[in-house]
C-alpha cells in the first residue's frame, strides 16, 4: 500500500513540524544546519522523492505567481517591453544575460521557436537584462505584498525563507547540465525575507524544470509531444497548452499521431493516455522527482514538513488573490506533471 505509506510518512513529519513551528526561525536554522543532518544524508539516508515533490508543489505558487500577476505585466511595460510574451521570455531568460533567441528556445523547450524569436533578442534593445531583473523583483515584491498584506513580515514568511534558501543553496552546488537554473543561481540574494523566499523557490523551480527537460530529450519526446502528453493526462486543457505555447493545429495533430503510433494515446477523438502511455509518463514524472530531490536533502524530512506548514497559508493567499493559475492548489502538494 505505497500511497497509504507515503501519506502516513508525510503526516508524521508534519506533526513533528507543528511541534517545532512555535519555536520560531532560530530553531529552524539550527535544525537545518545541524551537523547530524549533513552526516545522515552523506551516509545514505536519502529523502523520499514524494516528500520533495509535495514540498515543491506546496510552495510553487509563491514563485509562479510572477507569470500571472497583472503588476508584473504593467512593470515590464513601464520599462519598454512590448506585450505579455516579451515580458515573460525576457524576464525569465534575463538571468542568463543578453542571450540570443536560440538559447531561449533551447531552455524554454516547449514554446514555438517563432514566438520566442519575436521577443528575443528584440527585448534587449528595449531594456537591459539588469533593468528587466530589477523590474521583475519589484513586481514580485508588489504582488506578494498584495497577496499577503501584513503576513509579509510574519513568522511564516521568515521560517519558510530560511528553509527554502537552504534547499536552494544546496541546489546551487550542482548547476551542471541546468542552464536556466545556472543563470538564476548567478543572481544576488535579495535582503527581505519574502523576496528571499520568492527567489529560493525560483531557483528550485528552474532546477526541477531543467532536469525534466533533460528527461524529455532522453526519452525522445519533442516539445509539442510533451504538451500533448500533459493534456492527455488531464493536467491541462489541450487548447490552452497549444495556444499559450503558440503551436498551430497541424503541429498539434502531427504530435498526436506520432504519440499514437508509439502506443501512448488511446484511439478515438478524445485525447487520453493509453495504459502504456500512463506507465511511461509516470516513469518520467518519477524520475523528474528523483532528479529534483537532492536540494531538499539539505533540510531533511522534518525541514520539508515545516516548510510546507509555513508556506501553505502563503500559497493559499496567492491563489485566493487570483495570482496563480497553474495546477489546482489543494494545499497538500499533490499536483503532478511538468511541462
Amino acid at each position: 500500500m505505497p500511497l497509504r505509506d507515503d501519506a502516513d510518512k508525510i503526516r508524521r513529519s508534519e506533526l513533528r513540524a507543528e511541534r517545532l513551528s512555535a519555536a520560531g526561525p532560530f530553531v529552524v536554522t539550527q535544525l537545518i544546519n545541524a551537523p547530524f543532518a549533513a552526516a545522515a544524508y552523506a551516509s545514505g539516508m536519502h529523502l523520499d522523492p514524494v516528500i520533495a515533490r509535495r514540498t515543491y508543489r506546496t510552495v510553487e505558487p509563491i514563485h509562479a505567481m510572477i507569470y500571472f500577476a497583472p503588476v508584473a505585466h504593467e512593470t515590464y511595460q513601464q520599462i519598454g517591453l512590448r506585450g505579455q510574451r516579451m515580458g515573460y521570455f525576457a524576464s525569465r531568460s534575463a538571468p542568463m544575460g543578453r542571450v540570443p533567441a536560440e538559447v531561449a528556445v533551447a531552455t524554454f523547450y516547449n514554446f514555438n521557436p517563432a514566438v520566442v524569436r519575436r521577443a528575443i533578442p528584440a527585448a534587449w534593445e528595449l531594456a537591459s537584462p539588469d533593468t528587466i531583473l530589477a523590474a521583475r523583483l519589484d513586481a514580485a515584491d508588489k504582488a506578494l505584498r498584495q497577496a499577503w498584506g501584513e503576513l509579509v513580515g510574519g513568522p511564516e514568511v521568515e521560517q519558510a525563507a530560511v528553509l527554502a534558501r537552504r534547499a536552494a543553496e544546496q541546489a546551487c552546488l550542482r548547476p551542471q547540465g541546468r542552464p536556466l537554473f545556472a543563470g538564476h543561481a548567478s543572481l544576488a540574494w535579495p535582503d527581505e525575507a519574502h523576496l528571499v523566499l520568492w527567489h529560493a523557490e525560483s531557483l528550485l523551480r528552474e532546477y526541477r524544470g531543467d532536469g525534466h527537460v533533460s528527461l524529455l530529450l532522453t526519452e525522445g519526446i519533442d516539445p509539442v509531444e510533451a504538451l500533448v502528453i500533459h493534456a492527455a493526462a488531464g493536467e491541462a486543457a489541450a487548447d490552452a497548452m497549444r495556444l499559450t505555447r503558440a503551436w498551430g493545429d497541424d503541429d498539434w495533430q502531427a504530435a498526436v499521431e506520432r504519440l499514437r503510433a508509439r502506443g501512448w494515446l488511446e484511439a478515438g477523438d478524445e485525447l487520453r493516455l493509453s495504459e502504456s502511455g500512463q506507465v511511461h509518463r509516470q516513469s518520467v514524472e518519477d524520475r523528474t522527482d528523483e532528479l529534483a530531490t537532492w536540494p531538499y536533502e539539505a533540510i531533511g524530512e522534518d525541514g520539508c514538513a515545516q516548510l510546507r506548514l509555513a508556506a501553505r497559508p502563503l500559497s493559499r493567499s496567492i491563489v485566493d488573490a487570483g495570482l496563480f493559475f497553474g495546477l489546482p492548489f489543494d494545499g497538500d502538494g499533490d499536483g503532478d506533471g511538468d511541462t
